[in-house]
């Protein structure tokens, strides 16, 4: 029976991919052998001895210590995809709110007071104040191709936008699903430079923190438009808002509310929505839910942050996992314990991604754990695990 820890409200979806013959799922576990998240902060969370696993239920794992359970051989993984159709949508939605002004005529529409009569002559005479701009022929800048920004690319081309993207990580997956109509920029300030909007869709990391600043704002076109919807620190907020002021850029929508920003006129901040529709809250949860069974019982790894994908059809009589340190000798010193207790290795598979390595070893004979005790004792092995 696995235990799996809920930290946040998972869909029923994709719990009931987790049949509970062989899973018990509750939000108080204390000693789970997977956790079950979504924007939970585990930071400060004491980490169980029993834990396997982390699954999170959407892209971002910035709430999640990847480098500590990384040491402890624990898996983290995500969904990368599951809700790009929502993100799409939200900021083909924030096109069109920056370039119409909706939000500030709403607000001005929704504060008229007086008669019909009266409100409809306030109408007329205000409503020059928010005129807008239409998208055709201007060009979106993308900051990241993945499943996210690769969709809205598409979606924008769609509606006659030029779309100009900037990702020297970009897979060959994700670029054959792009529009051979989006241009390559080779670099950000060349991005800066060509885009009258600009998006973001990249992680929070140290590379990304204060991406859009002060000084890389000075390359942007006047009035072009800053949107955010990928991590609060990627933009420079003060930056922004000090262009905002001074008449260089037009607008910024976000979904990262602050008090710095939360009341600009220029500044639209919604409530961290990106991901907050029915359909991407199931999609995320299946897939995690999905991920974490394939790897609880057959070892296998797909969309994890920190390990390498991993999937090996199952053989023998039972399976081994192995974790450790990417150092040399290590697959030769597990082998050996395994040959030393008399054990066949029908099938193998060994694959390494930054400073950790992933084994799975099918054996011929069932293993027992004073075997696994012995792998566990080498020095570099991080966690063992019988599948």
């Amino acid at each position: 029976m696995f235990k799996i820890l809920t930290l946040n409200n998972i869909s029923a979806t994709g719990l009931d991919r987790l049949p509970r013959n062989n899973y018990e799922i509750a939000s108080e576990i204390v000693y789970p052998d997977a956790v079950l998240l979504r924007s939970f902060k585990m930071h400060d969370m004491d980490i169980p001895e029993t834990l396997k696993a982390v699954g999170r239920a959407g892209a971002g794992v910035n709430n999640i210590p990847v480098e500590k359970l990384t040491g402890m051989g624990i898996p983290v993984f995500n969904t990368p995809g599951a809700n790009a159709n929502a993100v799409k949508e939200l900021v083909v939605s924030a096109l069109l709110m920056a370039s119409r002004n909706l939000i500030q005529a709403w607000d001005y529409a929704r504060n008229l007071e007086g008669d019909d009569a009266t409100i409809a002559k306030a109408v007329e005479a205000g409503k020059k104040k928010y005129v807008g701009i239409e998208l055709p022929g201007r060009t979106l800048g993308v900051v990241g191709l993945g499943a996210i920004g690769g969709q809205i690319a598409n979606a924008v081309i769609a509606l006659g936008m030029k779309v100009i993207g900037y990702d020297p990580t970009v897979t060959i997956q994700h670029a054959w699903q792009l529009s051979a109509e989006v241009e390559r920029a080779l670099s950000f300030e060349e991005l800066l430079s060509e885009a009258d909007y600009i998006t973001f869709h990249v992680p929070l990391i140290k590379e990304t923190k204060n991406m859009l600043n002060a000084d890389r704002i000075k390359h942007m076109k006047e009035n072009a438009i800053v949107l955010n919807f990928a991590r609060g620190g990627i933009v420079d907020d003060a930056a922004v808002i000090k262009a905002l002021d001074e008449g260089k850029l037009y607008a910024y929508i976000n979904d990262f509310p602050t008090n710095e920003h939360k009341n600009h006129p220029r500044v639209v901040s919604l409530p961290h929505l990106g991901a907050s529709t029915l359909e991407a809250e199931e999609n995320c949860a299946v897939m995690v839910a999905d991920q974490m069974r394939d790897y609880l019982e057959n070892g296998n790894i797909t969309n994890s942050v920190n390990f390498p994908d991993m999937k090996m059809p199952r053989a023998g009589a039972s399976r081994i996992a192995v974790s450790n340190s990417n150092v040399p000798t290590m697959v030769g010193q597990i082998t050996s314990v395994l040959a030393d207790s008399g054990i066949n290795i029908v099938d193998m598979l060994n694959k390494s991604r930054g400073d950790v390595a992933y084994n799975l070893l099918d054996l011929e004979t069932e293993v027992e754990d004073d075997v696994a005790n012995k792998i566990k004792a080498i020095k570099g092995v991080l966690a063992v695990r019988i599948v």
